[in-house]
């Protein structure tokens, strides 16, 4: 048990989506070989303080089965110092939205020369904003639903235009805050009046808002792990029990159907599988994604929605559920997202050591 390797798991953070982190978090505690790792659990409070190693072991024990039933936890320190005393060997951060999911934490990694398990700092940035994201995607030739945005200071001094802007799109539109995950701050707009209570509430979440134009049809979800090359899991299917897949048809009420395999014809499956890869290289992903698609029912198109860098890894989640059905179970997942990021960690290392050597030797 001496030469376990010692993962650092944190989880918590400050977002909307700090319980289901907390779930995915005691998902991963539970599939991870403990004859092979060394579990170091790291909470982060809302408040963003750490929590004490022995709270921070408690809260996973604790975990409820669903959001509503995580107990809330008191941090105590700005960092937890194992982080910083050589303690552990890799860290793997399971942080869904702001404070974690989109860079936060790989810069902090990064800083403290530790591995971790999932994108890089760029990618992770670009795939937490869904803005840039669909920037990216248009740029390199993939599909995508149409899209307006409006900032918080837009919409105080010119929130008419802003609605203007946005009602140019036709009916329904979804609004979201554009840098938040799992369905927090989402509002289906299916009348113009409703327009301004929605971007009102996605405001609340973050300063910039992104209104799509919805798609009718279905949702189709596509997981991705890093190699040589990439593999894209089977399809899997979204089946709402709500009038969208919002944050409570996810967690709370156990309405939606989650079909995995999704009902496709084989060339749908290839198709959909071809641009799960291509979105996932055209923002410079690592490790791991989700990737999420309308396939539209008026053309048959799959339209490329988001990729999430750190999908959530509940016993009910998809990612783990389609990986496992393409062959990877949820232990070898695991397993394979920390070579992953150790064998990052050694490949980048010489390009550290080189920008340290003298600016003579350098120019040799």
């Amino acid at each position: 048990m001496a030469d376990r390797l010692r993962v650092a798991l944190v989880f918590g953070g400050r977002s909307g989506e700090h319980e289901v982190s907390v779930l995915s978090a005691r998902s991963v505690a539970e599939a991870l070989d403990r004859e092979r790792y060394e579990i170091i659990p790291m909470a982060i409070a809302r408040s963003g303080l750490w929590a004490e190693p022995a709270r921070a072991a408690r809260v996973l024990d604790e975990a409820g089965a669903t959001p509503d039933r995580i107990p809330a936890f008191e941090g105590s320190s700005r960092l937890d110092p194992r982080l910083v005393k050589s303690s552990v060997d890799v860290v793997l951060p399971i942080l869904h939205g702001p404070f974690g999911e989109d860079v936060t934490i790989q810069g902090l990694c990064e800083m403290l020369d530790l591995p971790y398990v999932g994108s890089n700092v760029e990618s992770s940035a670009v795939t937490m904003d869904k803005v840039t994201s669909k920037r990216l995607f248009r740029a390199a030739g993939l599909p995508t639903p149409r899209w307006a945005t409006v900032s918080a200071p837009e919409w105080a001094s010119e929130g008419q235009a802003c609605a203007e802007r946005c009602l140019a799109l036709p009916l329904p539109l979804f609004v979201k805050p554009a840098r938040l995950g799992s369905s927090v701050g989402i509002t289906k707009v299916k009348h113009a009046g409703d327009l301004a209570p929605a971007v009102e509430v996605a405001l609340s979440y973050d300063d910039l808002v992104i209104v799509e134009e919805g798609i009718p049809g279905r949702e189709i979800e596509v997981a991705v792990l890093e190699g040589d090359p990439p593999i894209a899991s089977v399809p899997g299917e979204i089946v709402p029990g709500r009038e969208f897949y919002d944050y409570a048809d996810k967690y709370l009420e156990d309405s939606c159907q989650l079909l995995a395999p999704a009902a496709l014809e084989p060339a749908q499956v290839a198709e959909v599988q071809r641009l799960a890869l291509a979105a996932f290289v055209s923002l410079g992903c690592e490790g791991m994604a989700r990737a999420d698609f309308l396939l539209d029912g008026r053309d048959g198109r799959f339209l490329i929605s988001e990729l999430n860098t750190i999908p959530g890894f509940t016993a009910i989640s998809m990612y783990p559920r389609l990986m496992n059905l393409s062959g990877v179970s949820y232990p070898q997942l695991l397993d394979r997202l920390i070579a992953l990021a150790l064998a990052r960690h050694e490949r980048r290392r010489h390009f550290a050591e080189a920008a340290l050597r003298p600016l003579s030797e350098r120019a040799r």
